[in-house]
């Protein structure tokens, strides 16, 4: 797969999620890239972005989100970064119990736990007024 970098600006509208799924399967054909892994990277990045709209900026509006995309080596690299207040969402996570019903869960948190078990790695960072989430997708 050769290198291949692109990176873009959403507003935090719901709205915009199509945007995003198209941005994401021009990337993907670009890079060669599966369409299965396509729709993987989407899920994560509807989590977040929904997320990011509805708890970090507190609704709608025409804050910025950005998401990057570099695939190489055989992996994908996204960068997704919004100026929400700081949040680290894989800080206290707890570990996915398969045995757990969703009647003894608590509410909220099942979005990042499964974005966090979609990636093969995830690091958070708050760097110049923005909270950024990077994160690396092997193939399959």
């Amino acid at each position: 797969m050769p290198d291949l970098n692109k990176a873009t600006l959403f507003p935090a509208r719901m709205g915009q999620l199509r945007m995003l799924r198209r941005f994401l399967e021009a990337f993907f054909a670009g890079a060669g890239l599966a369409h299965d892994d396509c729709l993987r990277v989407n899920l994560v990045l509807e989590e977040l972005f929904t997320n990011t709209v509805k708890h970090g900026y507190q609704g709608e509006c025409d804050a910025p989100i950005w998401i990057g995309l570099r695939a190489a080596q055989g992996t994908l690299h996204v960068t997704y970064e919004d100026s929400a207040p700081p949040f680290n969402p894989y800080v206290g996570l707890p570990e996915f119990e398969p045995d757990t019903t969703l009647r003894s869960r608590r509410i909220g948190g099942l979005g990042v736990l499964l974005t966090r078990k979609l990636a093969n790695s995830r690091d958070y960072a708050y760097l110049y007024g923005r909270n950024r989430i990077r994160l690396e997708f092997l193939p399959g």
